[in-house]
């Protein structure tokens, strides 16, 4: 019995960052990467002409957000998995992107073999988060309603998440 291979985009304006995380893809049995992008309108108009499972997305990107592109996008590919792959820790970045349908979010100093993890997790149905980020979000649960940057159906949706 042959294991599935996860076809992974990557969208990333660092060239560095980006060829490295495609060499490290295309180097474990398992995964398979053809696709980057190293900016925002040029995923917007590529992805969605392209076999992908999960799509590593940066926020900060040339043209428009990692956020504003998942945002166009998930409508259009449900069945993707969206993983954030950004240095923002920040609440407001966090909760636009899970709220735009990114399925986890991980800060870019994750390890190589976390990152692998993380993109087998998401496209298992799982939501993995760096565990700062984790920290963060369950936090934001923690405090008064009003303390959310949330509205309530907001809330209601993550929750669900």
């Amino acid at each position: 019995m042959s294991q599935e291979i996860i076809h992974v985009a990557i969208v990333e304006d660092d060239e560095e960052i980006r060829q490295s995380l495609a060499l490290i893809i295309k180097g474990t049995s398992g995964y398979y990467c053809k696709h980057t992008f190293v900016d925002g309108p040029s995923a917007l108009k590529e992805l969605p002409n392209v076999y992908a499972n999960v799509i590593l997305m940066d926020i900060e990107l040339p043209g428009m957000s990692g956020i504003e592109v998942i945002k166009a996008l998930k409508p259009q590919l449900p069945a993707v998995d969206f993983l954030m792959l950004t240095v923002k820790q920040d609440a407001a970045s966090i909760f636009a992107s899970l709220c735009a349908g990114a399925s986890g979010y991980l800060m870019k100093d994750t390890p190589p073999s976390e990152i692998l993890q993380s993109i087998t997790e998401v496209h298992a149905g799982g939501a993995p988060m760096s565990t700062a980020i984790a920290r963060q979000v369950v936090n934001s649960f923690q405090k008064k309603p009003l303390a959310s940057p949330l509205s309530s159906r907001e809330t209601e949706i993550l929750q669900l998440l």
